[in-house]
């Protein structure tokens, strides 16, 4: 039987002085642990000492020498010049910041021992602020790599490195394996994998130690991926424990729903929509991620499930990140529901007070059947009379404290979440190993691919002609004008020169205009014209981003593309093309173009498939802003790699389920030392 690390010296908090604990907790090192965690950024070898003559270029090496001159130069700014020298040559040491203390240990005739880069000079061969110890003649080299851990300012590397080996020695590093595992999967042992990464042996070159296929590598970023497996079926576990009404409707309100539609579900919906209602059906609380590509009709399907909620006698609340969304929500709602009896209600903090009393009672009395709204839904004075259905739209732009507040309100009524940004697969097996996942595979039929162009910003003058043209056609268009430096101030002000501009520029037509800081009535007002045909132009910000549907506006122009997410412009670009004329995205861009800008551009112009596009963000970002808020309720991975560990977490989510259930005391022991102190996290 393998012996199994006890939870609680896994768990045991740093003891250190205050200050410092307060330095190690911002590198998120609070436990004992948690400094065996902390791995090396990188590795200086000083177990291979060069002739100064033979010291290779362009890479840390390691010489030793006598300082045979020493001067402070003050031309052309002050530095310090010292100059070593062996049997092999002379090698000068350049520093541009220095103190006396340095000048004292590199006087005139001690033997220094000196790490860093050799560069060509004016004066010879140098290497400029090179690390820097005096030695004794023979004095024995380091046995082993010397590591160089993440840190902040005020706490240097050797008493880093003291408390962190001082551990190594203290922990038993125990496997938290089932006996016999590891040797199934091909594994190195826990304790050889960190203690060859915090101490390797010169027999590993820096390539090798910076590989991820490093057995040591492998066998960190497999535990790391099963304790994140393990949290999230717990996770999973613990929900269907829970008790949740069974939302039993009969099929009528679905029924006349789907009669008065001016359309058929698609077989992807119908498909979906099963799968929710079976949950909805269960006695613990569905948690059913829906995704769906822009345009897939998610929508829809939430009413219908709603509607299954609503025959069983319950409330239902639909949850909108942005009140231009809550609004086309409630519009599309409430003209689908009304003529089946339903009382829909609105719910937004800019709501006047009296509008916010009368519908805060009507919600309570259970008078209102469904309430879609934003952040206002899960505040304090918002009771439900029976809540048994929660809608989150767009849920990875909401805090999971957020989501868990509006659950909160009715119990543990049923979740749907839906999401228009495409999860990669392996994202999802990571991330979303707690949720049910659904997904609407299939667009609507009779829409036209949208076609995206990329144009340089100096061709706007026709730009705004292409636009005229549009109008004439009798199609309409959005012109987005984009976030500049995170400010909501400047991004307002740029969407009324644009607009104020436009309307000059094409007097002809009417040119309406929309942005975050306009009150809810008036956004309605602007928005219903532009459905309307009343208006033909729409310069708005990104807040048009998610949920406008105008079938009949066919070009979007996106100034400044090269400032956004592959997510956001994927999901801008969806809002043309939505009848059967097409759409025309052109992704307006500013020179030079960055490495990075080139990259998103460069998919977003080839990939019109939101999982596909997701994938490529993938590669490009990273889960961490890919995840958006999801992030602030699950710790990201520090080690592994979702795309390039893929197979690592295939396993680790094979093999979660059957730790669990055959070897749960392993399964403790494991999450206590990759997890302890963030059980919260489960709760995502």
């Amino acid at each position: 039987m393998a012996m199994i690390i006890a939870p609680d010296l896994a768990n045991q908090p740093i003891t250190a002085a205050p200050a410092l604990a307060k330095k190690l907790e911002k590198l998120g090192i609070r436990r004992r642990f948690d400094l065996v965690l902390h791995l090396p950024l990188r590795y200086e070898d000083e177990s291979h000492l060069f002739p100064i003559k033979h010291a290779p270029y362009g890479q840390p090496a390691l010489v030793e020498g006598l300082v045979v001159a020493q001067e402070v130069q003050f031309r052309p700014r002050r530095q310090l010049l010292v100059r070593i020298e062996d049997d092999s040559g002379q090698l000068l040491l350049r520093f541009i910041h220095f103190y006396p203390s340095q000048q004292k240990q590199m006087a005139q005739g001690v033997r220094l021992r000196v790490l860093g880069e050799v560069r060509r000079g004016f004066f010879g061969d140098e290497m400029v602020h090179p690390k820097c110890r005096p030695v004794t003649p023979g004095e024995p080299l380091a046995d082993r790599m010397t590591p160089v851990y993440p840190t902040l300012s005020g706490l240097t590397q050797p008493p880093l490195r003291k408390l962190i080996h001082a551990e190594l020695r203290a922990q038993p590093m125990a496997e938290t394996l089932p006996p016999g595992w590891r040797e199934q999967l091909g594994l190195c042992t826990f304790a050889e994998a960190v203690q060859l990464l915090h101490a390797p042996t010169p027999d590993y070159s820096l390539q090798q130690l910076n590989d991820p296929l490093l057995p040591a590598w492998q066998r960190l970023k497999f535990d790391e991926l099963l304790a994140q497996q393990l949290s999230m079926r717990l996770s999973y576990r613990q929900r269907r424990t829970g008790n949740a009404p069974r939302l039993l409707g009969d099929g009528s309100l679905r029924h006349a729903l789907g009669a008065n539609l001016p359309f058929t579900l698609t077989e992807a919906q119908q498909k979906v929509l099963v799968e929710i209602l079976a949950d909805m059906r269960e006695p613990h609380p569905m948690q059913r991620l829906l995704q769906g590509d822009v345009g897939s009709g998610k929508t829809v399907v939430a009413a219908m499930a709603a509607l299954a909620a609503i025959e069983a006698g319950y409330q239902v609340a639909l949850m909108a990140p942005t009140e231009i969304l809550a609004e086309q929500h409630y519009l599309k709602l409430s003209a689908w529901l009304a003529p089946l009896g339903i009382d829909v209600a609105w719910l937004s903090g800019s709501l006047r007070k009296k509008q916010k009393t009368e519908t805060l009672a009507r919600i309570a009395d259970g008078a209102v059947r469904l309430t879609v709204g934003t952040h206002a839904l899960f505040q304090d004075d918002v009771s439900f009379q029976r809540l048994g259905l929660a809608i989150v739209d767009e849920q990875h732009r909401f805090g999971v404290g957020q989501r868990l507040a509006l659950k909160d309100k009715g119990g543990e009524p049923h979740q749907l979440m839906m999401s228009a940004t495409p999860i990669p697969r392996t994202l999802a097996m990571s991330y979303y190993a707690d949720l049910d996942v659904s997904i609407i595979d299939q667009l609507p039929p009779g829409r036209s691919p949208i076609v995206t162009k990329l144009v340089n910003s100096d061709r706007r003058d026709e730009m705004v002609a292409h636009v005229a043209r549009i109008c004439a056609k009798g199609q309409q268009a959005y012109w987005v004008c984009p976030l500049i430096e995170e400010s909501e101030a400047l991004q307002l002000q740029t969407a009324v020169d644009t607009f104020e501009a436009l309307t000059a520029e094409l007097p002809e037509w009417r040119v309406g205009l929309v942005h975050g800081r306009m009150k809810p009535a008036e956004k309605a007002e602007v928005m219903a014209a532009f459905a309307a045909n009343e208006i033909q132009l729409l310069v708005a910000t990104t807040v048009i981003e998610v949920g406008v549907d105008v079938p009949n506006a066919t070009l979007m122009i996106i100034e400044h593309s090269e400032r956004m997410g592959l997510s956001q412009l994927h999901q801008l670009r969806g809002r043309v093309g939505r009848g059967s004329a097409g759409g025309i995205c052109v992704l307006m861009f500013e020179t030079p173009l960055s490495a990075l800008a080139k990259a998103r551009l460069k998919v977003i112009y080839q990939y019109t498939d939101g999982f596909e596009i997701a994938r490529q963000d993938l590669q490009i970002r990273g889960p961490g802003e890919l995840l958006g808020a999801r992030q602030s309720g699950m710790p990201m991975l520090r080690f592994a790699d979702l795309e390039q560990d893929a197979e690592l977490l295939a396993q680790a989510r094979e093999l979660a389920p059957r730790m669990l259930s055959d070897a749960p005391e392993c399964a403790q022991a494991h999450l206590a030392r990759w997890l302890a102190g963030r059980e919260h996290f489960l709760k995502a």
